[in-house]
């Protein structure tokens, strides 16, 4: 699943840059550039995973082809568009917080079109319509296409709604806007929706069923993001090893293929395989990866390509077989372990990360102690960490109880992020001494004569500016270290 970079709650000891995505949630997405003349403007924030992030400049790419450029000045704007995450109940409160925020802005000026788009807007639909009455259009991810119509009937005096998911919309024809990025990192999004029903999530309900994007398309678009002086591209997708394009739509199991679909198909490790052989200098990341669908040739792809990054984001959610069980997620403790054996027989340098959900329903002291116990056979590099919330429509929230109470989550979680915290320190400590080719992304936020940037293995490395600026490779021996980041010196 891709929300192992979800908004807030998330208790994360990771790297640098991921501490200060998370502190530009909310924030506005800005265009880089001068607006024309005369062109209205749009206040588009973005709350959510990476995906959500994507799905922004999708829609800002529509919203400019139809005279809307983006703005910063929330004052200035004559549409304000949210793009919103569902998967946990505070996510979607700092939502409702904000719209309510903009509802009274709007009193000052009845011109004022706001919209709630994504995740959140699918799941509740005309609910912000017609009981919470916060809102002028709500559109689901899957409809941003009629975005300029929808603003165009709100002009005319009505409320507007299209949530209509596809078993078709890829958005793969669409070049997207990038959106207050550094120019350097760039997300690809490869595939939509998710056919994986795990009962604790509410992503199938709100982004529909599996869809892989053409190949060609993805591979056009990360050429262009070359051409334009990006340095690095991150592969999106809800489930991305279960990609497969065989010129059709929506998902088929390659088994139920013909012989000519199986012929031309692309899974993900030839996808991965096609986009790591546009140019060597451009790095290749991905995610998310589900345990049960990653295969040994996609980590063969990644062993053979240097510049695929060697780092992979694997969510174990529990370490006991019965909650994964009642998880629905598809696989053993046991098959978790496979699954990490071979990932360290093909790369022994590859850092893992994962997602840990605390207190699912009927959850045991036992079983925790399970969870407890698979962190230190794995030794992550980093984790995500966060109490389990019921979402409404879930298999969870229908078939089982919410019943381990907050205090006890609470506790449990401490305890996981004490692990964590500990295995992330002894992770960056194992690499004192060691060199590292790192991109440079940016100036470290607690000293400007400082830069940051990532090593293959995804770990923030802070080190001296000297004579480096963003965008340039830079060789940086580690000499210090804290569980969250590498400090070291650049040797060339």
């Amino acid at each position: 699943m891709l929300w192992n970079f979800v908004f807030l709650q998330y208790h994360m000891f990771e790297i640098e840059k991921k501490v200060i995505e998370e502190e530009n949630q909310g924030k506005p997405t800005l265009l880089k550039g001068d607006i024309p003349a005369g062109a209205k403007k749009l206040y588009l924030e973005s709350y959510g995973c990476q995906m959500n992030f994507s799905d922004s400049e999708i829609v800002a790419s529509i919203m400019q082809e139809n005279g809307y450029y983006t703005t910063q000045n929330l004052y200035e704007s004559d549409v304000i568009m949210i793009n919103t995450c569902a998967i946990r109940e505070n996510a979607e409160q700092k939502v409702r917080k904000r719209l309510t925020e903009f509802k009274s802005l709007k009193k000052k000026r009845p011109s004022l079109i706001v919209g709630v788009l994504g995740c959140m807007a699918e799941r509740l639909k005309e609910k912000f319509l017609e009981e919470e009455k916060l809102v002028d259009l709500v559109v689901g991810p899957d409809a941003y296409r009629s975005l300029p119509d929808l603003v165009g009937e709100v002009n005319s005096g009505q409320k507007a709604m299209n949530v209509l998911l596809s078993l078709e919309e890829t958005y793969a024809d669409i070049s997207p806007v990038r959106l207050g990025g550094n120019g350097i990192t760039a997300f690809i999004s490869i595939m939509r929706g998710c056919d994986n029903m795990c009962s604790f999530c509410v992503v199938p309900f709100t982004r529909g069923r599996e869809r892989s994007r053409n190949p060609e398309t993805i591979l056009e678009e990360a050429k262009q993001l070359l051409a334009d002086g990006y340095k690095e591209i991150t592969l999106l997708g809800q489930n991305v090893d279960s990609y497969l394009w065989y010129g059709g739509g929506a998902k088929k199991e390659f088994k139920h293929l013909t012989d000519e679909e199986k012929s031309a198909s692309v899974n993900f490790a030839d996808l991965l395989d096609m986009v790591a052989n546009i140019n060597p200098d451009l790095r290749i990341r991905y995610t998310t990866s589900n345990p049960r669908d990653m295969t040994d040739e996609v980590l063969m792809v990644m062993a053979k390509h240097e510049n695929i990054c060697k780092y992979i984001h694997l969510p174990i959610q529990s370490g006991n077989s019965a909650v994964l069980e009642r998880m629905n997620r598809g696989y053993t403790r046991e098959e978790y372990l496979v699954r990490i054996a071979a990932i360290k027989k093909y790369m022994p340098d590859c850092a893992i990360s994962t997602d840990i959900i605390c207190g699912f329903c009927g959850e045991t002291e036992e079983e925790h102690a399970d969870t407890k116990s698979l962190m230190l056979e794995v030794g992550f590099d980093y984790a995500y960490m966060f109490n389990y919330s019921e979402r409404p429509k879930t298999l969870a929230e229908r078939k089982y109880s919410d019943d381990i109470p907050e205090e006890l989550k609470t506790k449990r979680l401490e305890e996981v992020i004490a692990i964590q915290r500990d295995l992330s320190l002894k992770s960056n400590q194992k690499d004192l001494g060691k060199t590292f080719k790192v991109l440079v992304e940016g100036t470290s936020k607690r000293n400007e004569n400082e830069l940051f940037g990532r090593n293959s293995q995804n770990k923030v490395i802070v080190f001296p500016k000297e004579h480096f600026k963003p965008g340039d490779y830079a060789l940086v021996k580690v000499h210090d270290c804290n569980s969250a980041t590498l400090l070291g010196t650049a040797i060339l």
